[in-house]
């Protein structure tokens, strides 16, 4: 595939609002997630929130859109100039050649769980005011997007349970190359809500504990919120007008492995997949991944899974999982943590996993790159788990070409991006 420009991005987590904060946390190895205090959830379990979202007021026109989660996104929007880049975007473009890609799993159900509790007693009926189409419907977020801009090119959400926020990138790509746009607002953003909360809960997916990803100790996710958005464009004719610290997609890779509803392949192989199209489509080597950026949700099965998938292609790239500081964000992850990956590219560091203190060696992880060559030498009857990983607990400069950022999703739906930096990637893609 051709490179596309991220000419610009944002983030907004628990980790706080805005890449300086978002930065500064993972830099400084600290998290965000709290003792769930989330209003009627009484559990006993860790949540990762963004301050403020409720009291957020939507502009007087998109008042039909008010619910926790466009409130979010307004959030979101509205930090680190991106909506200004947005507007000068269209400028450039036109309104109808910039298009919206939005992931979000359960967009604002919390809204439709409000309205339940005011029904009418008699009849049932849910209360005038509900908006279902503003609110609930998981398109209500593309197309509040849409209407903040005024945009008039085509918008799309995608809800793939936990790769919505990466397989826009995918979609948003096509529309680029197939020459029905010019640019792109993609993203993802997903709120709390007790549908969620309980939901996992039933599952027995919770952790009492801030989640581990990775940890020989780790026993389920923390759920957390966030918004985070990037504009795509396509590359500018000539690539010595980008800045050397710009941040390109490289490559997209998608599959589905259909394993499970709630169940990875227990040997990763819709994840490996995801993995193998991303290098080919990016025309990049493994060995060029300088740090992996890991779906890791710190439930034993999923941990497992990507591992196996992670290290047919890797042995020694540096990863981690950053839901240790977010918690698993749901349909924004795969956005979220795409920005944390040009994060990383152009400020050139790796971040850490927050919480893992022993990543375990089933998983062929390793506080360091070091390996004991009388272990290897017992899996030699297995090669493909011979490979080992650096899974990073202190965050650490380095010197990155490219990142790699997984999103797997329930029912086996899974994407992998590849982000690179403008200045150390090839000119045009290997075959």
């Amino acid at each position: 595939m051709k490179p596309l420009l991220l000419s610009h991005f944002t983030a907004t987590s628990c980790l706080g609002r805005g890449l300086d904060t978002t930065l500064a946390a993972l830099r400084g190895r600290r998290g965000g997630l709290a003792p769930c205090d989330f209003e009627r959830a009484e559990l006993d379990t860790w949540i990762g929130s963004v301050e403020g979202v409720d009291a957020e007021p939507l502009r007087a026109d998109l008042a039909d859109y008010a619910c926790r989660n466009n409130r979010l996104a307004q959030i979101g929007l509205t930090q680190d100039g991106f909506a200004a880049r947005v507007e000068a975007a269209i400028a450039r473009y036109g309104a109808e050649r910039v298009g919206v890609f939005v992931g979000t799993s359960t967009s604002g159900i919390l809204e439709t769980e409000y309205a339940y509790r005011q029904r009418d007693p008699q009849t049932g009926a849910l209360p005038a005011g509900f908006h279902y189409a503003q609110t609930h419907n998981p398109y209500s977020v593309a197309a509040f997007v849409r209407a903040y801009f005024a945009l008039r090119g085509p918008a799309t959400a995608i809800s793939s349970a936990c790769s919505s926020g990466a397989k826009v990138f995918g979609s948003a790509r096509r529309m680029i190359e197939a020459g029905l746009i010019d640019a792109a607002v993609v993203g993802g953003v997903d709120s709390l809500c007790l549908t969620t909360l309980y939901g996992f809960n039933s599952l027995e997916l919770l952790s009492r504990n801030p989640c581990r990803p990775f940890d020989v100790a780790r026993d389920g996710i923390s759920i957390g919120e966030a918004a985070a958005f990037t504009l795509v464009e396509r590359m500018p004719a000539q690539r010595n007008t980008l800045d050397d610290d710009a941040v390109l997609l490289l490559g997209v890779g998608e599959s589905s492995d259909a394993h499970h509803m709630s169940s990875p392949h227990p040997e990763g192989l819709g994840a490996r997949a995801a993995i193998e199209q991303a290098l080919s489509t990016a025309g990049v080597a493994p060995g060029e991944i300088g740090y992996i950026n890991l779906h890791g949700t710190a439930t034993p099965s999923n941990d497992t899974a990507e591992s196996l998938a992670v290290r047919t292609f890797f042995d020694g790239t540096p990863c981690s999982s950053t839901k240790g500081a977010t918690g698993h964000t749901l349909g924004a992850a795969g956005a979220l943590e795409a920005v944390v990956a040009a994060l990383a590219l152009r400020h050139r560091f790796v971040p850490a996993g927050v919480n893992t203190t022993q990543p375990d060696a089933a998983l062929g992880l390793a506080q360091d790159p070091m390996r004991d060559p009388a272990q290897e030498a017992t899996q030699e009857a297995a090669p493909r788990l011979a490979h080992r990983l650096d899974y990073v607990l202190q965050s650490r400069d380095a010197d990155l070409r490219a990142v790699l950022s997984n999103s797997f999703g329930f029912g086996g739906t899974n994407c992998s991006l590849i982000f690179g930096r403008a200045d150390r990637v090839p000119h045009e893609p290997r075959a």
